[in-house]
């Protein structure tokens, strides 16, 4: 190697962004051992949350939302649909189009899913004061929309 390369690990914005990355790895860990108490995966929940939040979401858009293929959602849905946690209808216009509804059992378990999850977010967010957490969410919209832009 170049003694002249400048190493990724002392480079700030590397070392800010493992930070973020690790914080999000340690918050997906520690939701997915919160639900086990309730017999779903972190996966389901970000599915059940998008379906209780836009109630008749296509499996599409379902799958653009949570930036995933269609084939990831193909093969979550059944297993949670199983459980009597949600099910799929045919849109009444396009009969090719499924639409996602949540069961009342779904509704129910999502809410305390939700509930989980806030609880750890308010945990791990308590360490900043509203200002440093709404900074924090700013910076991760830049880096949303500075992503987006890349490579169009």
């Amino acid at each position: 190697m170049n003694e002249n390369q400048v190493l990724p690990w002392d480079n700030p914005r590397f070392k800010n962004w493992i930070a973020v990355a690790r914080a999000s790895q340690l918050i997906h860990q520690k939701l997915g051992r919160a639900l086990v108490s309730l017999d779903i995966k972190v996966p389901h929940l970000d599915i059940m949350a998008n379906i209780y939040r836009f109630e008749g979401i296509s499996q599409q858009d379902l799958a653009h939302k949570l930036l995933v293929g269609r084939s990831n959602i193909s093969m979550l849905l059944p297993q949670i649909e199983k459980r009597g946690l949600i099910e799929r209808r045919k849109d009444e216009t396009d009969k090719r189009i499924l639409r996602l509804y949540l069961t009342d059992k779904g509704r129910e378990v999502t809410l305390k899913a939700l509930a989980i999850e806030l609880e750890l977010i308010e945990h791990s967010l308590s360490t900043s004061n509203l200002d440093e957490c709404n900074q924090v969410g700013r910076i991760m919209n830049r880096m949303i929309d500075q992503m987006d832009a890349w490579g169009k």
